[in-house]
C-alpha cells in the first residue's frame, strides 16, 4: 500500500468513485463518507457513496445521506456502480468482510483501493493506496486532514464541516475520550469559523430516540444487565425477543455499551445482542485493558484498544456463558486496573 500523499495528484483529473464503509455504518463511517463525497464532487469527479447495508434512521438528516445507495436494497445498481468505478475508497474499515456482502464484489473490481481508517491491524494487501493510524481520534480526522493537506482546505464547505464533525463528535464520546487530542479541537474550532452549527448536530444524533427504545433501555438495565464486581466488569445479554418486542431499529442499540462503564469501579464492558444471523459483541473498556485483543482472541473481531466489537454463531446464552468462562482468565488483570 503507498502512501495516501502519493495519491493527491490524481485529484486533478477527473475519475469515477465510489466510497464505501463498514456494514451499519456509524456516524463516523456516514460523516468520513459524506464528507470525501462532498469534497470530491467539487473537484468535479462522479462519486456515489455506497453502504454496504441500511444505516440509522437518526442519520438521515445529513447532507447527502438521500443520494447514498444501500447495497443490500439495490444489489444490481451498487454492483454496477462498483464495477465502473476507477477508485474504491474504503472508509472506517481496514479487512474487506467488514463490509459484508459486498467482500466479494469490491475484492474483484478493477478499481484501485484506497484506504482511510484508525483501527487496527490493517489488511495493507489489499489497498493501492492509503492510511491507517491507530492514534487518530475518527476517520472523519483523517479525512480532514486529507483535504487540508491535500491544498483544498478552502473547499471545505458547511456540508463538508457538518459531516466531519458528526464523525469527531460520535467517535470520541463527545469529546470525552482520549483520543479527543488537541487537533481534534483545533478542527472543531476551524469548523465553528466556518459557521458550524453544533448544537443541532447533537439534537439530530441523541434526540430522536423512540418510546420504544427508552422503554427497551430501562428493560435492558433492569433484565439483561449482569455486573461483576469481582472483575470489574459488567455485560448485557440482550435476547432476539427484546428486538422484536420494543419494534428496535437499526442504531437504536448504539451506545449502549457505554452506560456500562459509568457504573463506579467498572473497568470492562461488554453488550451481546442477538442478530438475525449471528451475535454481535461490543466491548468497552477504561485504562489499560486492551479489548481490541480480547476481541480477536475470543469473539473474531477487533478496533481499538478501548473499543472492539465481535460476533459469535452460538446462541446467546451460550456466547455469553463463554464470556464468563473466559473472564475468570483476565480476573487477575482486571483487578489490578485502577
Amino acid at each position: 500500500m503507498q502512501p495516501i500523499e502519493q495519491f493527491y495528484p490524481f485529484l486533478q483529473q477527473p475519475f469515477k468513485a465510489v466510497i464505501t464503509a463498514h456494514q451499519k455504518p456509524d456516524g463516523d463511517a456516514m460523516g468520513s463518507s459524506l464528507a470525501l463525497y462532498h469534497f470530491l464532487i467539487q473537484l468535479g469527479h462522479d462519486v456515489t457513496v455506497v453502504s454496504p447495508t441500511n444505516w440509522a434512521p437518526f442519520l438521515d438528516w445529513m447532507p447527502g445521506t438521500d443520494k447514498v445507495v444501500d447495497f443490500e436494497g439495490n444489489r444490481a445498481k451498487a454492483t454496477e456502480l462498483v464495477q465502473a468505478a476507477d477508485y474504491v475508497f474504503c472508509l472506517d474499515f481496514n479487512i474487506l468482510h467488514r463490509t459484508k456482502n459486498m467482500e466479494s464484489v469490491i475484492r474483484d473490481a478493477k478499481a484501485i483501493k484506497i484506504l482511510v481508517d484508525h483501527h487496527q491491524q490493517p489488511d495493507t494487501p489489499s489497498f493501492g493506496y492509503g492510511i491507517s493510524d491507530v492514534k487518530m481520534s475518527s476517520t472523519c480526522e483523517m479525512i480532514y486532514d486529507i483535504i487540508v493537506q491535500s491544498g483544498h482546505s478552502n473547499l471545505i464547505n458547511l456540508d463538508i464541516a457538518t459531516a466531519l464533525y458528526t464523525g469527531l463528535m460520535t467517535d470520541t464520546g463527545s469529546f470525552r475520550f482520549p483520543s479527543t487530542t488537541a487537533s481534534v479541537h483545533k478542527i472543531v474550532a476551524h469548523l465553528k469559523e466556518i459557521g458550524l452549527q453544533h448544537a443541532k448536530i447533537h439534537e439530530h444524533i441523541y434526540d430522536q430516540s423512540s418510546e420504544g427504545r427508552l422503554k427497551f433501555m430501562g428493560n435492558a438495565f433492569l433484565n439483561r444487565m449482569h455486573v461483576f464486581p469481582e472483575y470489574k466488569t459488567a455485560v448485557m445479554a440482550i435476547p432476539k425477543t427484546d428486538i422484536y418486542k420494543f419494534e428496535l431499529k437499526t442504531g437504536d442499540t448504539e451506545g449502549l455499551v457505554n452506560y456500562l462503564l459509568s457504573i463506579h469501579g467498572i473497568k470492562f464492558a461488554a453488550i451481546v445482542i442477538d442478530r438475525e444471523e449471528e451475535r454481535k459483541w461490543s466491548f468497552r473498556s477504561k485504562g489499560n485493558f486492551d479489548v481490541n485483543i480480547f476481541a480477536r482472541t475470543h469473539f473474531e473481531g477487533g478496533g481499538h484498544a478501548n473499543a472492539a466489537g465481535g460476533s459469535s454463531k452460538k446462541s446467546v446464552d451460550e456466547t455469553f456463558q463463554d464470556f464468563k468462562n473466559i473472564l475468570e482468565t483476565y480476573k487477575s488483570q482486571l483487578t489490578q486496573l485502577n
